[in-house]
């Protein structure tokens, strides 16, 4: 017998399946804005490497928020159109219902961040990471997706519709641009560089370029990981909070 968790986890993945639109927000999009970068702007900002090697950990961390208006927009739905009062009434655990949300939205993540490696070796992508390192990538992609994914749903369930919901994501699809993803910090004016410097995206965008370059440092770590953690527990009480409220 299935678990309810998983329940739901196989119905939000056929519902992502099933919209070609999020597939391409989640997936091809982030391969867009890559070949964007490296063939149009690459040649404007003077990194001291290959712009692809650059910019390619930037663009893993904007491959995982492109994919979370659907989730925003997913859930709101399941809240809006009555779907949630079925669940209560088959006895359907809240923690499943969010859980299932969850974990779609982060194998949607790996999907986008496969694709992403996968262009950028295309492009001469040429990092200098041991396996190891390459495991690191992997779990802080993961927690990342995992923290975003949290509060992406909370921030879906406070939406009071799914069109404004979709809305709620926007800030964490911008915010990336506003960090070291696509230029160094060093290179900004006044106050748009502190502000890179210190927001949550720049010490996990840095600690994926240190650990792409064989390279991570403590200093980078450390607080990435804080950011996560803290971002992760935040969306998930208020994601709960939220829930048990409105259903």
């Amino acid at each position: 017998m299935k678990s309810p968790s998983m329940v739901m986890l196989r119905r939000n993945v056929k519902h992502i399946a099933r919209n070609p639109m999020t597939v391409f927000n989640a997936v091809l999009m982030p391969v867009v804005v890559m070949l964007m970068f490296v063939y149009v702007f690459g040649d404007a900002f003077s990194v001291g490497v290959d712009y692809v090697d650059y910019a390619t950990p930037g663009l893993l961390l904007l491959a995982v928020c492109y994919g979370l208006g659907s989730v925003a927009v997913s859930v709101n739905s399941d809240m809006t159109k009555g779907i949630i009062n079925r669940f209560k009434v088959m006895d359907v655990p809240r923690s499943a219902v969010l859980t299932g949300h969850v974990i779609a939205s982060l194998l949607t993540n790996l999907l986008a961040i496969a694709a992403i490696i996968g262009v950028a070796f295309l492009l001469g992508f040429s990092p200098s990471a041991s396996a190891l390192d390459w495991l690191g990538v992997i779990g802080v992609v993961a927690l990342l997706g995992f923290a975003a994914g949290w509060l992406t749903i909370a921030l879906g369930l406070a939406a009071k519709s799914p069109e404004t919901a979709g809305l709620a994501s926007v800030p964490l699809v911008m915010l990336p641009f506003f960090s070291s993803a696509i230029a160094p910090t060093d290179t900004m004016g006044p106050g748009v560089r502190q502000f890179a410097e210190y927001q949550p995206f720049t010490p996990i965008i840095e600690t994926l370029r240190g650990l792409l370059n064989g390279t991570p440092t403590a200093g980078d770590v450390v607080p990435a990981i804080a950011w996560c953690a803290g971002i992760a527990l935040v969306g998930y009480l208020w994601a709960s909070s939220t829930f048990t409220k409105r259903a």
